[in-house]
């Protein structure tokens, strides 16, 4: 008995076959294009991910020869993308994506003249550029022809689960994300959809992560080569499906993703919602709640260091870059980046923020700044675990997931600035072990998705923080974290100038 879980990212799907004893037995990925039509637009073909999901399947189901045994599938997805159908299921336009940053007006639109605190009394969260409210009434007022036309309105891996069964299906953690759901009833808010201007029946029908949204159509199963019987399974946000992955379900375990974007991520037992919304509260893939920082650049921080400014290096450009940086050292020589590549969502939501390196001097080499990368990202996460500490979430491991988890020195970075100890865990798999894990629940392998991470989710090793690191870490977060503030007049000016 087999389980697939399918992590559909920004610049790749990745595919994992779970075994019923947990075990990962394989696991591909397919890359597609994103494409940035404007400064801080960016958008996705959905045929582009379809074709790569179903080309993954086919191929990891003929090199596993598991054919007839996969029992289910389901997901973990980019969240807040907006992919738009006609009556006919023809896709209308790319999908905006969650890094998109073209809603200002209307967030501003949903935070000013409706009110934040009415937006927050409807979904637990206010507007924020990424979600995909705004992205809705971006196209109603920009192209208005295309809305017009809009019979059906998904997330990404909604969009993939429609062409695996045929339904129009989303989970109660994705769906948080819209700025649609009323987070605390987990069902869609009759208000929000009203100030938006759509009615209930373009939305998907909302399930648990866990719950079941068909069976693979036929014509997928024969070009598969996956059983007629195989369940698809509504799936999560990609935050919730890879806090399943890491075993965050629990009070106390706090989540840490180095990934494109990241994301500081607490479960909780009750709805919460921060009086000032700097943190996001939605639904959990488990069936209770969470709370959750997101930081838009992370790992991407790296990669655009590595493909934008030092890809000639010879060999293995992050080794060069992670050993110069190793170096370094603490504090990184006085250099310190603002890592807002892409604007910032936790816990400034600003589309016009943009990157810093502050501190260079005449003895500044490129390990420094390399190794300033690297603390800024872990200073990013730091805002939003003080925010957690504000608001007395208890806080006692930080499991540590995402291509940024890969690095040592990342690692020891994080536990000194963050100041607490950082564990691994035995899957590297993510989201799409977490999506396995799901799939594996909805099955019936597992009563709760609860009782399958505490018999599946294994500590493998810890990094604690080093007491002097942490101190002087310390000093520099507060010289990081009043530099946003001292910057924020000049980022709209700039973006004035140059972006509009």
């Amino acid at each position: 008995m087999y389980f697939i879980g399918i992590d559909l990212g920004t610049s790749s799907v990745k595919l994992a076959a779970m075994d019923d004893k947990g075990k990962v037995i394989s696991s591909l990925s397919k890359d597609y294009p994103v494409s940035y039509p404007k400064t801080g637009w960016a958008e996705q073909n959905p045929e582009d991910w379809w074709n790569a999901v179903k080309e993954g399947l086919k191929e990891l189901v003929a090199r596993e020869n598991i054919k007839n045994e996969v029992k289910g599938i389901s997901f973990s997805g980019q969240m807040h993308g907006l992919v738009m159908l006609d009556k006919d299921y023809n896709v209308l336009r790319p999908a905006i994506l969650w890094c998109d940053q073209r809603t200002e007006k209307q967030c501003d639109y949903l935070n000013i003249t409706i009110g934040q605190n009415k937006i927050s009394q409807y979904t637990g969260n206010k507007a924020l550029t990424g979600f995909t409210a705004p992205k809705i009434l971006w196209v109603k007022e920009n192209e208005p022809d295309i809305f017009k036309k809009a019979v059906h309105m998904m997330l990404p891996k909604d969009y993939i689960s429609f062409k695996l069964t045929g339904n129009i299906v989303t989970d109660v953690s994705d769906a948080s994300g819209m700025l649609l759901l009323d987070v605390k009833t987990r069902k869609w808010s009759k208000e929000m959809l009203d100030i938006v201007g759509i009615s209930q029946d373009v939305l998907p029908i909302v399930k648990e992560s866990w719950e079941k949204a068909g069976q693979i159509l036929p014509e997928i199963a024969e070009y598969t080569g996956l059983s007629q019987d195989t369940n698809i399974m509504a799936g999560a946000g990609d935050q919730a499906a890879g806090a399943v992955g890491t075993g965050t379900v629990s009070p106390g375990i706090i989540s840490a993703a180095l990934g494109t974007s990241g994301v500081i991520f607490a479960s909780s037992e009750k709805y919460e919602v921060d009086s000032d919304n700097r943190l996001h509260s939605f639904c959990h893939a488990n069936g209770k709640f969470h709370q959750m920082g997101v930081m838009l650049s992370a790992a991407s921080c790296l990669q655009w260091w590595v493909d934008n400014v030092n890809k000639d290096i010879e060999g293995d450009p992050f080794e060069v870059l992670l050993k110069e940086a190793e170096e370094s050292g603490v504090g990184a020589n006085g250099v310190i980046f603002l890592p807002y590549l892409m604007g910032e969502r936790t816990p400034y939501s600003d589309a016009n923020a943009r990157g810093v390196f502050f501190g260079l001097s005449m003895t500044t080499t490129r390990g420094d700044m390399t190794r300033a990368i690297l603390e800024g990202v872990c200073f990013g996460l730091r805002d939003s675990l003080e925010i957690l500490r504000d608001l007395n979430v208890p806080i006692e491991e930080i499991r540590i997931s995402g291509g940024g988890a890969k690095s040592k020195l990342w690692k020891q970075i994080a536990a000194d600035i963050l100041n607490t100890k950082v564990v691994m865990i035995n899957s590297k798999e993510g989201p799409a072990y977490g999506a396995a894990i799901l799939a594996a629940v909805g099955c019936g392998l597992y009563s709760s998705v609860d009782e399958a991470c505490k018999n599946l989710i294994k500590i493998t090793d810890s990094v604690d923080p080093i007491v002097e690191n942490a101190s002087k870490y310390d000093k520099i977060y507060n010289i990081y974290k009043n530099l946003y503030p001292a910057l924020m007049k000049s980022y709209k000016n700039a973006s004035d100038i140059f972006e509009k």
